[in-house]
């Protein structure tokens, strides 16, 4: 027995016959007639491999998302950076203060100081699936580029957990030596393999070998040190040093100072722009941004935002700055340097992380 054909497979073969015979001129009137009706049933099912109908579009790809870390409402707020709005509310432990987002965008952990410990936000649900027990007071906190573990800076115990990612447990602890004391934030090197710890007591930065897990440097900076950041190709730390209005530039290959930039009062948090070419820096006491030029290590410009910016991040692009203050989120658009929105979040947000 011959193996059937489907009618649109006959159809379009059907067609491509009448076609090379309307080239030669030898299509009669009849032929003509059949084509019309091939070619009806050719645009209903269509010429393909065999699928009667064609693949759905694919979907448009999802806009960055931030999440908010409010220590005053024990939450964390979820906001859609495409509209800048507020898309849902997640209850985590007591005090919230940093945030550090996977690699991948799976998952948020988010420290809370006075809970001592840190709650995993499993970011498709955008529901706390995993509670990690740390030390003391907890609060910045970072994580690894190949997303294995993350870091938290405990204060009070001045210490830092390190948690194994994939079972969420504290797998070291790395205790500050004698010298050293109140670890504030963190930030790991693009490659991989050292994390810088802001020591707000003892006016210093720990660097830890995360191979070892163990402090393989000391790097004196300016007084009350917050905020570090470090620079897309891992050749610069930059330190925000609150009690000093300064920012310490530490070059990450001698872990030594090669500069120190002054800025407005009581620089907190600071930021590197994806593209390294500029650092932007919270000053607390004179509610601006302070825009620092990496090149050059000056100051290049200063954004007006709400009372008492803290927190900063860039959108994956670069094209927006968001920064947390006692008012909720101003959103900086980083060509023209200008407060483009804000966003109201919960009381008192602190730090926060987008992906």
């Amino acid at each position: 027995m011959r193996p059937q054909v489907n009618p649109y497979v006959k159809g379009c073969r059907a067609m491509k016959t009448i076609l090379k015979l309307g080239r030669s001129g030898s299509v009669t009137s009849s032929i003509s007639e059949a084509l019309v009706s091939v070619t009806l049933v050719v645009g209903l099912f269509g010429c393909g491999g065999g699928s009667s109908t064609s693949s759905p579009p694919p979907p448009p790809p999802k806009s960055p998302v931030a999440y908010v870390a409010n220590e005053g409402s024990s939450s964390v707020s979820v906001i859609n950076t495409a509209t800048n709005t507020v898309v849902t509310t997640v209850p985590v432990g007591s005090s919230p203060f940093g945030v550090a987002l996977a690699p991948n965008g799976s998952h948020a952990y988010v420290t809370n100081e006075d809970s001592n410990n840190v709650s995993v936000i499993d970011t498709a649900t955008n529901t706390v699936v995993a509670t990690v027990l740390v030390g003391s007071g907890p609060l910045g906190i970072a994580i690894t580029p190949d997303g294995s573990h993350a870091y938290a800076a405990n204060r009070f115990s001045s210490s830092i957990s390190v948690i194994d990612t994939t079972t969420n447990t504290v797998v070291a602890t790395v205790d500050l030596p004698a010298g050293s004391s109140g670890p504030f934030f963190v930030a790991i090197t693009p490659d991989g393999s050292h994390a810088y710890v802001t020591n707000v007591v003892s006016n210093n930065v720990s660097v830890i070998d995360t191979a070892t897990k163990t402090i393989v440097d000391t790097v004196t900076v300016g007084t009350n040190p917050f905020g570090v950041a470090i620079t897309p190709d891992g050749s610069h730390a930059y330190v925000a040093n609150d009690g000093g209005s300064v920012v310490s530039v530490i070059d990450t290959a001698t872990n030594t100072v090669v500069a120190t930039v002054p800025v407005g009062a009581n620089p907190d948090g600071v930021a590197i722009t994806p593209d390294g070419s500029h650092a932007y820096v919270t000053d607390n006491g004179l509610n601006v941004v302070s825009v620092i030029a990496t090149a050059t290590n000056t100051v290049v410009g200063a954004v007006g935002v709400g009372s008492s910016p803290f927190g900063i991040a860039f959108s994956p692009n670069g094209s927006h700055a968001y920064v947390t203050d006692s008012n909720g989120i101003s959103v900086i658009d980083t060509a023209t340097n200008t407060v483009v929105s804000t966003v109201a979040v919960g009381s008192n947000p602190r730090g926060l992380a987008i992906h």
